[in-house]
């Protein structure tokens, strides 16, 4: 199993961003009207963003190894020996992307932080 290269990692954060911004603003626009009529607690978008950030990766990636922009680019999630990544790996790999500094490790590591601390590593299908 080949490791992706970094090209592949872009094209995945940039395709799953999109996909977890829309239903972001969706479901803070859905908040937001509740908030308006129903006098429902406020609350910023980035939580919004943050918690489905966070939903997204932990489902995707402990159900199928994949996310859809993995999907498209034909990569998923494995540990290191190769086999699936299990539960507690991939909750730790979804908490970590919460953290603004997770790819800033690519160039000490040679991979982000989330697959470091998770012990995990993404591979070509």
């Amino acid at each position: 199993m080949r490791t992706v290269g970094d090209g592949t990692r872009a094209l995945n954060f940039l395709i799953d961003t999109l996909v977890i911004f829309t239903i972001a603003y969706f479901s803070f626009q859905a908040w937001n009207w509740n908030v308006q009529f129903w006098r429902y607690p406020y609350y910023n978008f980035g939580w919004f963003f943050s918690g489905i950030l966070f939903i997204y990766y932990f489902l995707f990636e402990s159900l199928f190894g994949r996310t859809p922009a993995k999907w498209f680019t034909y990569s998923k999630v494995v540990d290191l020996n190769g086999k699936r990544a299990s539960i507690p790996a991939v909750f730790v790999r979804s908490l970590v992307r919460l953290t603004i500094i997770d790819l800033f490790f690519i160039p000490f590591l040679g991979k982000p932080l989330h697959d470091y601390l998770s012990k995990t590593k993404l591979v070509e299908v």
